[in-house]
């Protein structure tokens, strides 16, 4: 397997329609994943019902991937999210992610933290993967 990266998986998580989201799940994120946004932990099977949940929201979106950095199973990068969401209305978000690497190349553990340049404090969980 190849090694993955923040661009591709949030893209699979939740824009790629093709996939669903326990494919792109298991495509990404190791077994024992576990993340850590703004503070909050949550394990695979959290991220996961989060992602679902995102799913019913986002109508559309992308990813700006501005810096990243791998050394070995350390993974770190600065991104923009933008969604526009079902009901038109937009949020964007940059994201700093600091990453550990499975030795497959996917994503064993996230932490993150967020800054909302464009929505409300209701959208806060929409710029991230949490």
């Amino acid at each position: 397997m190849h090694r993955t990266d923040i661009h591709t998986a949030l893209t699979d998580l939740l824009f790629n329609p093709a996939l669903t989201v326990e494919q792109a799940t298991e495509r990404h994120f190791t077994p024992d994943f576990r993340q850590r946004t703004d503070g909050e932990w949550a394990d695979r099977a959290g991220f996961v019902d989060h992602i679902e949940h995102l799913r019913t929201v986002v109508a559309a979106g992308s990813v700006q991937v501005h810096d990243e950095l791998c050394d070995g199973a350390t993974y770190a990068d600065r991104h923009t999210v933008e969604v526009t969401k079902q009901d038109g209305s937009t949020v964007r978000m940059e994201v700093y992610v600091f990453a550990e690497m499975a030795p497959d190349g996917r994503f064993n553990r996230i932490e993150e933290t967020t800054l909302m340049l464009q929505g409300t404090a209701a959208d806060r969980g929409l710029g991230s993967a949490r």
